[in-house]
């Protein structure tokens, strides 16, 4: 098992958060996902799709999957049951870039 650095433990906390943040944004708001606005009633959505409480521990798992995959030069995939946790994934692969290559009308801005 390797030490890591206190400066990389801090960019992968910051990352996780910004997963979490997209996730919290794919789950509850059809409307404003970055506040430009005070948040209002009609920016949630009326019907949910995914759940919360899994999705963090989703990202914390990526996040770490990420790290040794970059260490140790690994081929490795990672598998996600169906449903509750999509949007998690999906906070993950957009933020590390692989939607977007899939996706290319879903660019990593502010359209995306």
């Amino acid at each position: 098992m390797s030490n890591v650095d206190q400066a990389r433990l801090d960019l992968m906390n910051k990352y996780w958060n910004a997963a979490n943040y997209l996730t919290i944004g794919q789950i509850y708001l059809k409307d404003n996902p970055l506040l430009k606005e005070p948040l209002l009633p009609q920016h949630i959505k009326p019907r949910l799709l995914g759940h919360w409480g899994t999705s963090p521990g989703l990202s914390f798992i990526y996040v770490h999957l990420n790290r040794l995959i970059q260490d140790h030069s690994l081929d490795m995939i990672y598998m996600a049951g169906p449903g509750h946790g999509g949007p998690a994934i999906l906070a993950n692969v957009y933020l590390e870039g692989t939607y977007s290559e899939i996706y290319p009308e879903i660019p990593q801005n502010t359209e995306g």
